[in-house]
C-alpha cells in the first residue's frame, strides 16, 4: 500500500515510539504548553489517536513563567515489566525526570528525577539494569552521549556518567536511544541541530556501554541535500520493529511552505520511513537515505486505509486530548462546554511568557478555513494564530468608546500593529473567519450579514525561520482584559 507523510500532522515534534503486544505508543514533545507529552497509539504505525497526555497535573512539570519553546523537551517512551516509562527533560530547570505507569490510559507517576545533565533522555532496560542516556557532559568533563546506570525505583545513580559515543563531527548531538537487535547493540542519535542539516547517525557495538563503531555511510537518514525539496529537517529518529519483523523509524520532519521558500511555520511533524537491515548488519533507512512524501510498500496490508481528519469542532473534539493551554491554566476562567466555551479574561496578555486565558489547537496543514462566532461582553477576544509571545496574528472583537469593533492586529517581534479595524457599532457578537494557504492568511469578519476584509499577512512572518524556537503554530482562542467576557460558538476548522 502507499502512504503519505506526515503520519501525525503539526506541531508534534520528537517523537518516541514503543511497542507492546500488538499496539505501538508514541509521544512527543510539548514545551510550554500544557497539557504536557501527547500520547498517542496505532495498531498500523500510520493511522495515530491521541489516547492522553504523560503530564497532566501541574506537580510533574514546572512551567511557570517558562519563556516560548522551554519547558518539556524530547520524551522517550519505554515499557520494561508491563510498566510504562516516559523520561525527558525540563529545559528551563536543567533537570532530566521520568514518570511511569502501569495503566497507559490512566495517570502517570510524579516525577522521579536523575541526577545527570543534558537534555533528550533515554531509557534501556537489560537483566535487571536499567541504564539512563542523554547528551550533555560526562562526570569527567568529556562530551557526548552520557549513559550511567539508575535505580530505576528512586532515579538514584549506581555509575558515575561517562560518555559512550561522540557521535560523527555533527554539531548538536542530540536524541540518543540505545537496541538491542540480533545479539548486537546499537546506538542512535542526531547530528546538525533540528534545523535544515538535521540528520540520524548511529553506531553499533558488543556492549550496551560501547565501545561503538560508527556505520560508514553515515548519516543514514537526512533530507539536508535535497534544495527545493518541501521536507526538510530530517531527523530525532526512534527505531520500532512491527509484527511482521520489518523495522521502521519515526522521527521528526517538516514542510517547508513552498518548493523555493525556506520558511515552515506548522512546527516538526512526525514522519514514518522503512528500515532495512543488510546481511552486514548494518541498517539503511528511507529511499537512498532520504524520506519522502510518501512510501510505496508491501509492509503494510492493503487493506489497511491512511484516513484524513479533515473538520475539526468543538463537538468532534476532545478539551482534554485535542486543545491545550499556555503554561498552567487558571481554569476558573475557562468554562468548556460540548458545543461552546466562555473565557473570561485576566491582565495577562498574548505578549506575555506567563498563561494568558488561551485554548488553541494545533494547526495540521497548510489550507485550512477557520471560523467561529464571537459573543463578547467588555474588554478582547477572538481568534489567535500563536507561534510564541511576540509572533501571533490576531482577529479580534474588541470594545470601544462608542460600541465595539473588529480588529487585525500583527506581532512580529517588537512590532506590534492593528493594520486594520472595522466599527461594528453597538452589537457585540461577530463571525471570525481566516483562511490560510501555505504562504498567507486571510482575515474576514461577517457582521450584519455581510463579510468584510481585513487584509492579509504572511505565514512567513510565524515561521521558525523568524520566530526562531521549537514550536509551530496554535489556532488560539483567547480573551484579555480584566473584566472581559467572550462566548465561542460554531467553531469550525476544516482542511481541504
Amino acid at each position: 500500500m502507499k502512504y503519505t507523510n506526515p503520519v501525525i500532522k503539526g506541531f508534534y515534534p520528537d517523537p518516541s515510539v514503543c511497542k507492546v503486544a500488538d499496539t505501538y505508543y508514541l509521544v512527543c514533545s510539548s514545551f510550554q504548553y500544557f497539557p504536557g507529552v501527547p500520547l498517542f497509539e496505532s495498531k498500523d504505525l500510520i493511522n495515530w489517536t491521541q489516547i492522553g497526555h504523560c503530564l497532566t497535573r501541574p506537580n510533574q512539570i514546572q512551567l511557570e513563567t517558562v519563556n516560548s519553546s522551554g519547558g518539556v523537551f524530547a520524551p522517550t517512551i519505554r515499557h520494561n515489566n508491563g510498566r510504562f516509562y516516559m523520561t525527558t527533560t525540563n529545559d528551563t530547570t536543567h533537570q532530566n525526570f521520568y514518570v511511569w505507569t502501569d495503566d497507559i490510559y490512566g495517570e502517570w507517576s510524579d516525577p522521579i528525577y536523575v541526577d545527570q545533565g543534558g537534555i533528550d533522555p533515554d531509557l534501556y532496560f537489560e537483566d535487571g539494569r536499567a541504564l539512563f542516556m542523554s547528551n550533555g557532559t560526562d562526570d569527567n568533563g568529556v562530551e557526548g552521549i552520557i549513559q550511567c546506570e539508575i535505580d530505576i525505583e528512586t532515579g538514584r545513580k549506581l555509575t558515575p556518567g561517562r560518555m559512550i559515543w561522540n557521535g560523527t563531527g555533527g554539531r548538536y548531538l542530540e536524541s540518543p536511544h540505545l537496541y538491542k537487535i540480533n545479539g548486537t547493540y546499537y546506538l542512535m542519535a542526531s547530528e546538525g541541530g533540528t534545523e535544515y542539516g538535521h540528520m540520524v547517525t548511529y553506531a553499533r557495538g558488543d556492549s550496551p556501554s560501547g565501545p561503538f563503531e560508527a556505520y560508514p555511510h553515515n548519516p543514514v537518514l537526512t533530507n539536508r541535500n535535497l534544495g527545493g525539496y518541501e521536507l526538510q529537517g530530517a531527523g530525532h529518529g526512534d527505531l520500532v520493529e512491527d509484527e511482521n519483523g520489518n523495522w521502521w523509524m519515526l522521527h521528526l520532519g517538516f514542510r517547508q511552505i513552498g518548493r523555493w521558500q525556506t520558511y515552515h511555520h506548522l512546527g516538526r511533524e512526525v514522519f514514518l520511513t522503512p528500515v532495512t537491515f543488510n546481511e552486514d548488519g548494518w541498517f539503511t533507512a528511507g529511499y537512498k537515505g532520504t524520506v519522502l512524501t510518501s512510501f510505496e510498500t508491501d509492509r503494510i496490508s492493503e487493506a489497511t486505509v491512511q484516513q484524513e481528519r479533515n473538520v475539526y469542532t468543538f463537538e468532534n473534539t476532545d478539551w482534554n486530548l485535542d486543545w491545550c493551554y499556555l503554561r498552567h491554566p487558571a481554569k476558573q476562567q475557562y468554562e468548556l462546554a460540548r458545543n461552546k466555551v466562555i473565557l473570561r479574561g485576566t491582565d495577562v496578555t498574548l505578549d506575555t511568557p506567563l498563561s494568558p486565558t488561551f485554548i488553541g489547537i494545533r494547526q495540521r496543514d497548510f489550507n485550512v478555513m477557520i471560523s467561529c462566532n464571537v459573543t463578547l461582553t467588555e474588554g478582547e477576544a477572538g481568534i489567535t494564530l500563536y507561534m510564541d509571545e511576540n509572533h501571533h496574528y490576531d482577529l479580534a472583537l474588541r470594545q470601544v468608546d462608542n460600541g465595539y469593533s473588529v480588529v487585525k492586529r500583527l506581532n512580529v517581534g517588537d512590532i506590534k500593529s492593528i493594520e486594520q479595524e472595522e466599527y461594528v457599532g453597538v452589537s457585540n457578537q461577530a463571525t471570525l473567519t481566516i483562511q490560510s494557504t501555505p504562504d498567507r492568511y486571510t482575515f474576514i469578519m461577517n457582521y450584519d450579514g455581510k463579510d468584510i476584509s481585513l487584509g492579509t499577512a504572511q505565514t512567513r512572518y510565524l515561521s521558525s525561520e523568524v520566530a526562531g524556537g521549537f514550536t509551530g503554530v496554535l489556532i488560539g482562542l483567547y480573551a484579555s482584559k480584566v473584566g472581559s467576557v467572550a462566548e465561542f460558538t460554531n467553531f469550525t476548522c476544516t482542511y481541504t
